[in-house]
């Protein structure tokens, strides 16, 4: 190559992608068979070749209707686009590795309401992408200790008090009060909050003799309190969609809880203008400490994925 053309080539920083579409047009003699092997418009090849050409200020290629030649200049630069490909499979191949790299124990601690719909769905496709990562798992409802328990991230719902965790949100959305077509055909459907004292209320509750609900009217933001004492109490949300689908009565549901009852319309959203306030769903960590390659991933991979699983979740 001329001296003025290693300084050209030299000064100008080549387009990786197009140096390997110059290596697959001249390996398979044809733009079409390139555009076909690299599943790329013909119209693509193309201009990648005349895009690099001008980039160099060489022509690489002698074009006719039968067949295409290497210039002199264009044999050089096939060898570096041969070394390109080879770096860039090369690249592909570390990304590879470092994928199967990532290796360890993952501990999680998740409350029983989220762990069918959203947790174990998250952590299988985790661990497809992940294959050397176990994850262990403690559904509760109670707070766990990080340090003590040995816990890594913890799914927590609504704001932090502890000053020491550090929260990143993975999903915001607002429980619904839900009743089954059944029940609401049976009596006088509730307009306003304290019309439901006159229905049996299904309340999430923890062996407490009275269940309080705060709403919030959607247009005016006026906010109601409804005190009562439950004509059924559970620490359970699949139980209380089960009891709902039977017609038991009025209840409070997450809707990352069996999300397909009220998409079908097996439930029912009662008093739709009256609304629970929106939480945020957050994976909760120690600020403290250094972060794990597993549970920076998860962290990050539940972030992205989580929103994908609920496609209309109410807020």
């Amino acid at each position: 190559m001329p001296e003025d053309n290693f300084s050209v080539f030299g000064k100008v920083m080549t387009d990786l992608n197009s140096l390997l579409v110059f290596a697959k047009v001249v390996e398979a003699s044809s733009f079409s068979e390139a555009a076909r092997r690299l599943k790329m418009p013909l119209s693509t090849v193309s201009r990648r070749i005349a895009e690099l050409e001008d980039q160099l200020g060489v022509q690489l290629l002698e074009r006719s209707t039968r067949r295409l030649r290497l210039t002199e200049l264009g044999a050089e630069v096939l060898q570096h686009a041969a070394r390109s490909a080879e770096l860039s499979q090369a690249v592909e191949s570390i990304v590879s590795n470092r994928l199967l790299d990532v290796v360890g124990t993952l501990r999680l601690s998740a409350p029983p309401n989220i762990s069918d719909a959203l947790l174990t769905p998250l952590v299988t496709a985790f661990q497809a992408s992940y294959p050397n990562v176990r994850v262990q798992i403690l559904v509760t409802d109670r707070i766990v200790d990080h340090i003590a328990e040995g816990v890594d991230l913890v799914f927590r719902l609504g704001a932090l008090k502890d000053s020491s965790l550090i929260a990143r949100r993975i999903l915001s959305y607002r429980h619904q009060l839900v009743a089954s077509p059944a029940y609401l055909k049976a009596c006088e459907p509730p307009k306003r909050p304290r019309d439901l004292l006159n229905h049996r209320l299904l309340s999430f509750s923890h062996w407490r003799p009275d269940s309080s609900w705060i709403f919030v009217h959607k247009s005016s933001k006026q906010k109601e309190t409804l005190t009562f004492e439950p004509f059924l109490s559970m620490n359970d949300y699949a139980g209380l969609a089960t009891a709902l689908l039977a017609g038991s009565g009025v209840g409070e549901l997450s809707p990352v809880v069996q999300p397909e009852l009220v998409r079908t319309g097996k439930l029912v959203e009662v008093m739709p203008d009256w609304r629970f306030r929106t939480f945020d769903l957050s994976l909760v960590y120690l600020g403290n400490r250094h972060i794990s390659k597993p549970c920076r991933l998860f962290k990050e991979f539940s972030a992205q994925v989580a929103p994908t699983l609920f496609s209309d979740l109410p807020t």
